[in-house]
């Protein structure tokens, strides 16, 4: 990620609503991937009411600290964008407003601190038809009043009929039809000089996103939001997005990532920071962090301390602080203060004892139980 795409510059949020501030999140123009997650479940005005909204603002506010600076959530129908609209005021994250079919939803959706709207043109009306151009010009014209930000969304599994028909006959390869697609969007756009958008290209296919998005990057400078789509479950969900992101993140290609994964936002998150870590890293990048970074050993017949359990317990805070740190959780002797000697701070176990290291460098010793608490004073202090 030594070189980054130059792409154009968006701004999302950072703007004043009655009660607080919208965060202000800048993509493009070079600068580093953006991390977003979207929202699991669909929302009632009850989760807005008392402790239940208490819950979402403090889960939200937590995605936060774990590194997520966008969330989606999707927007079905005018209740929908009531209920976003109403929890965008409540929180200070910029809110993304997921939209399909209905014009009159991302409307109303522009009436609320909504940072930005995710719309496809291509699906809130017959393509090219005189009451689609209408639609679609009355949210850019909003959109545009009020320095909103579109995202293009274009998806494998929801192509143009006549695209789709060419890849099932054979005469056009699935990348280029996404790319089609989205240029067929961008144009629509550019007709109204809407300049504040983005684009994303999503596919189940680790080569056609690929593919897709290096064709995009070299005939536009539209920010580009990447990730696999329909990429599974926890583990088969995170090999897919790295095989596809490494690659494109190693070209300096993406503005914006999602992990998508059937599993909870926050791993999502934390699957995006390790990707991102992972591919600056690659890059011979050592100068660029993002936050604390996590190495410890999958454990075997050795192990004289539960490493599992001891990153759970620590993984949320651990993520969550903004400090530039290795933390190293070993398992046992050989793989304690000496392997893990590059780490600002590790610990291990042997028998009933635990140490704790800095460096390589025994700092303390302590029986098993006192464990957490000593880690956590050692942690302050680093």
């Amino acid at each position: 990620m030594e070189h980054r795409r130059l792409s154009r510059v968006i701004k999302i949020g950072g703007f004043n609503h009655s009660g607080g501030q919208v965060n202000a999140v800048t993509l493009g123009g070079g600068l580093p991937p953006v991390i977003q997650t979207m929202w699991k479940d669909r929302l009632s005005f009850s989760d807005l009411q008392g402790a239940a909204a208490e819950r979402i603002v403090s889960r939200i506010d937590a995605l936060s600290r774990l590194g997520c600076a966008l969330l989606r959530f999707a927007v079905p129908d005018m209740e929908a964008a009531e209920i976003l609209g109403n929890l965008a005021s409540m929180v200070s994250m910029p809110l993304v407003a997921d939209i399909h079919f209905d014009h009159k939803i991302a409307l109303r959706c522009l009436d609320f601190p909504i940072a930005k709207i995710r719309i496809n043109p291509g699906n809130i009306g017959p393509y090219g038809a005189p009451e689609t151009r209408g639609k679609v010009e009355a949210v850019l014209t909003k959109a545009a009043a009020l320095s909103r930000p579109i995202r293009i969304g274009v998806n494998g599994g929801s192509l143009p009929a006549d695209l789709r028909r060419m890849v099932d006959e054979g005469s056009l390869e699935n990348a280029e039809a996404l790319v089609l697609a989205a240029e067929r969007e961008m144009a629509v756009f550019g007709e109204f000089g809407f300049t504040q958008v983005l684009v994303s290209m999503k596919a189940s296919s680790i080569a056609d996103t690929i593919k897709a998005n290096r064709m995009l990057a070299e005939r536009s400078d539209i920010p580009l939001h990447v990730g696999v789509t329909e990429a599974g479950p926890l583990i088969a969900g995170v090999v897919r997005n790295t095989a596809a992101l490494m690659v494109l993140l190693g070209e300096g290609i993406g503005d914006t990532i999602r992990v998508s994964l059937s599993d909870t936002m926050e791993h999502e998150v934390i699957a995006a920071r390790e990707i991102l870590l992972a591919a600056a890293d690659a890059a011979g990048d050592t100068g660029r962090r993002g936050g604390v970074k996590i190495v410890s050993c999958p454990r075997c017949g050795r192990n004289g301390f539960d490493t599992h359990a001891f990153t759970e317990r620590w993984q949320a805070r651990l993520y969550a602080m903004d400090k530039n740190l290795t933390v190293a959780i070993m398992g046992c002797a050989v793989n304690g203060p000496g392997e893990g000697r590059h780490a600002d701070l590790g610990i291990t176990g042997a028998g009933d004892k635990v140490l704790i290291f800095r460096k390589g460098k025994v700092i303390r010793t302590i029986d098993a139980s006192e464990a957490d608490e000593a880690f956590g004073e050692e942690l302050d202090k680093v």
